[in-house]
């Protein structure tokens, strides 16, 4: 048989500077989901409490999210060089405001808080009529 040459095409991953860009928290009743993308919303790093090592109803409570959020904050700071990130906050859960809280101890500015929590309008189709 043949000498069959195996060519793999790896590319190096580039370094992207994104000095300012958008942190998303999701914060529900059982998880915290922090994500931290560039002004576009493309996803440059994500964590949350369950990845975290958090289990069960640990994952709700907002040390979780708080420790969710440096995760984030750490890597956008070192891998990316994030100085500034404008934040979208979404849910209901305890972990929203420990999770911004966690951007200042990185010297990450916060340029502004949204709420971006859905809001239901016009709700559930309602049962049927109750026969008499």
């Amino acid at each position: 048989m043949a000498d069959v040459k195996t060519t793999t095409n790896t590319k190096k991953k580039q370094r992207r500077s994104v000095p300012a860009g958008q942190l998303h928290i999701q914060a529900t009743f059982n998880n915290t989901i922090v994500t931290f993308t560039d002004k576009k919303g493309n996803v440059l790093t994500t964590s949350s409490a369950g990845a975290n090592g958090f289990r069960g109803s640990k994952k709700g409570t907002a040390y979780a999210s708080q420790i969710a959020a440096e995760k984030v904050a750490e890597a956008a700071k070192t891998q990316f060089g994030a100085k500034s990130v404008e934040v979208f906050v979404k849910g209901v859960g305890l972990g929203r405001d420990a999770a911004i809280r966690a951007m200042s101890s990185f010297e990450i500015a916060v340029d502004g808080i949204k709420d971006v929590t859905g809001i239901p309008h016009g709700g559930v189709r309602p049962r049927k009529a109750r026969r008499a």
